[in-house]
């Protein structure tokens, strides 16, 4: 058996499911997985708690990637009755959570999560010290509103259905008839408008430069006047230059 650093778990012999209301996002979990940990066995992939409670009593498996939120049981619900088997759980609450909870269950992912953040999740999983989680602090921390800021986009090309991390965006730029997603590597079409975007998007990270657009400030490589000294955006690994209106430079200097 092929064994890991004194005091871990090896690296074979170890299995997972994955459970997670939104098929790609338990999919790509599983794929990250495979590649970062190629010995962990996944078991079950469930769509609602109740198949991961029934896929974690078959399988016992040695860990649950848990979504908190899920039609049937919830991820809270389902650890109850883990057993043995340590859990994880993937939630897109807010960054006190994480913080909160890092000492208590064995792990607590929050959406979308970076690949650094997934690579560090299995170097502690793979320590043999299991945690004890204290539920009733964890449902009351749950209990509290959500972030209300918008977290996550559902986009459509043809006949499906997308789900698009809003930090992935670049920027937002109205058209028309919808309003333009551009990422680093596909452009999508939502129907909110921009305005009502620029109401649900976090002010820390998102900043509107022209009437027609909103940018993610994380994107930003540098700020550069033309030769009639008009402000442009250019981007981090993105070939678009966003024009900065006058109306807007002034709020835009102070971010």
């Amino acid at each position: 058996m092929e064994c890991g650093p004194r005091g871990a778990i090896p690296l074979t012999g170890v299995s997972a499911i994955v459970a997670d209301d939104e098929p790609r996002l338990s999919a790509d979990l599983v794929k990250r997985l495979a590649v970062i940990w190629p010995q962990l066995h996944i078991v079950a992939v469930a769509g609602n708690g109740i198949d991961a409670a029934r896929a974690i009593a078959e399988h016992h498996p040695t860990f649950a990637f848990l979504d908190i939120r899920m039609p049937g049981m919830d991820g809270m619900q389902v650890a109850r009755v883990a057993g043995l088997t340590r859990i994880v759980f993937v939630t897109a609450h807010d960054e006190y959570a994480v913080s909160a909870f890092e000492a208590a269950a064995a792990d607590y992912l929050l959406k979308p999560v970076s690949d650094s953040r997934l690579a560090q999740c299995v170097a502690r999983l793979r320590q043999n010290s299991p945690a004890q989680v204290d539920f009733n602090a964890l449902g009351a921390l749950l209990a509290k509103p959500a972030s209300a800021h918008l977290e996550w986009l559902n986009v459509r090309l043809a006949d499906t259905t997308r789900i698009v991390a809003v930090d992935e965006v670049v920027y937002f730029r109205s058209t028309d008839k919808y309003t333009e997603a551009v990422t680093a590597t596909d452009r999508h079409l939502v129907r909110t408008p921009l305005k009502e975007l620029l109401e649900q998007l976090n002010p820390q990270r998102f900043a509107q430069v022209h009437r027609s657009i909103i940018v993610n400030v994380r994107s930003i490589d540098r700020i550069e006047r033309d030769i009639l000294g008009r402000s442009q955006v250019h981007l981090r690994n993105h070939a678009d230059v966003l024009p900065v209106s006058r109306s807007f430079a002034d709020r835009f200097k102070q971010m």
